[in-house]
Order: structure tokens, then sequence, then C-alpha cells
């Protein structure tokens, strides 16, 4: 019976399993904003695509070259 009771009160554990949680809902929590601004990553870095493509384009056929 005193080893239950021991038991019971013992919270050597119980801190492992509180950092475990929060580091469970944070990932969670970066996961759902991710999902959420994912595809406006997709639009931004696309745009960037367009615009070096078309400026590397606009620079090679304007020239003299060399």
């Amino acid at each position: 019976m005193n080893a239950i009771k021991h038991l019971i009160r013992d919270e050597n554990g119980a801190t492992a399993i509180e950092y475990g949680l929060i580091a469970a809902l944070v990932s969670v929590a970066i996961l759902a904003i991710l999902s959420q601004i994912g595809d406006q990553l997709v639009t931004t870095f696309t745009s960037i695509e367009t615009s070096l493509v078309d400026g590397n384009a606009a620079a090679s056929g304007s020239g003299g070259g060399t």
C-alpha cells in the first residue's frame, strides 16, 4: 500500500511529459500555419521566378553581347 501511495505522489516524469506535450502542440501549430500560407508562398516564388526569367531574356536579347 505504501508503494502505491509513493507512486501516486511521485512527479519525476511529469515535467518530461509536459515538455513533450508542449513540443507536440508547437509542432501542430507550425504545421497549421505552414498549410495556411503554403499557397501564398508558391505564388510568390512563381512570380519571382517569372520576373527573373523575363529579366534574363530581356538582358540577353537587348545588347551587343560579348
